[in-house]
């Protein structure tokens, strides 16, 4: 009997000391989330601006050559005035501008893929999720058949056959995030479509279509938001790496990817070719990747802090 009463304490010390530990991390977790939200919230607001104003922010057309200043060095590196903010390229173009419209053509490239790829990825989990059978079968076989293939291999076989444009690299890069989305809403639908609600909904006759629209949609939607989130920057890196092996946005147009490879042979006399594009492309894919951290903390059930 003593040992069953000292067991049942120690059992009583040790949930409460690990509640009261639980209560000291909570604060500190708090302000690791927010400190996320606020860095990457900042870092995405930024480039975006810069993206969406490229037109007015840029001192010059991107794609205007100017022979007579080839590789001018970054006005913090010249001994004398520079023209040049950020130094010019080979042919004479500005960096600064081609940096900037660079970034607007990866943000609407990137948020168009994700747009195509979420709303694709979505629809097609919660049909398998909900549906199951065999439409359920197909569709994550299908699934488990493009993880199977590496996207990089996938975006150089697609771009390689039917050519470089805008429209071929958004669905390449579509194609390569659908499966994402399916299978994470395809789980959390056929969690879903067991709930109470849901099967209240089912016996009162609701149809097929309204309690996927009302009851099981708007409670996936957080994690597609997070999903779509964290998409941003693995899009960005993909455009980025498409467009340094020429298959990705086709030229004249400036791209960040483009402009790292124009500058990897020069690397030694003008570095700044491709140092500042890929300092940009670290920054804004570790923005991204920060806020959408912090939006997995805040939105997901499971990692929500109380």
């Amino acid at each position: 009997m003593r040992s069953m009463q000292r067991a049942f304490a120690l059992g009583s010390l040790f949930s409460w000391r690990k509640q009261a530990e639980l209560a000291e991390a909570r604060p500190r977790r708090k302000r690791r989330v927010v400190l996320r939200l606020w860095v990457g919230g900042t870092i995405v607001l930024i480039v975006a601006m810069a993206g969406l104003l490229a037109p007015v922010l840029a001192p010059r057309d991107p794609t205007a050559q100017d022979l007579l200043n080839r590789m001018k060095p970054p006005a913090f590196m010249s001994p004398r005035p520079s023209p040049f903010l950020l130094g010019s390229d080979g042919f004479g173009r500005d960096i600064l501008s081609r940096i900037l419209y660079g970034v607007r053509v990866s943000l609407v490239v990137s948020g168009s893929a994700i747009l195509v790829s979420g709303v694709c990825g979505t629809l097609l989990g919660l049909t398998a999720g909900y549906y199951e059978g065999m439409a359920g079968s197909i569709i994550m076989r299908l699934a488990d058949m493009q993880l199977a293939f590496p996207s990089m291999l996938l975006a150089i076989t697609v771009v390689g056959i039917f050519g470089v444009s805008y429209v071929n690299l958004v669905i390449v890069l579509a194609v390569s995030g659908w499966v994402t989305y399916a299978r994470v809403v395809y789980g959390k639908t056929r969690a879903l479509k067991e709930m109470p609600y849901v099967l209240a909904a089912r016996a009162v006759g609701a149809t097929h279509a309204r309690i996927i629209r009302r009851h099981i949609l708007p409670n996936a939607f957080g994690v597609v938001i997070v999903i779509a989130t964290l998409q941003v920057g693995q899009m960005i890196l993909l455009e980025a790496a498409l467009s340094f092996l020429g298959l990705g946005v086709p030229p004249p147009d400036p791209s960040l990817g483009s402009m790292l490879s124009e500058g990897r042979n020069v690397l030694a006399i003008a570095s700044w070719l491709a140092t500042i594009p890929g300092l940009v492309i670290v920054t804004a894919v570790l923005g991204v990747n920060f806020l959408g951290d912090g939006l997995r903390e805040v939105l997901d059930p499971r990692t929500r802090i109380q």
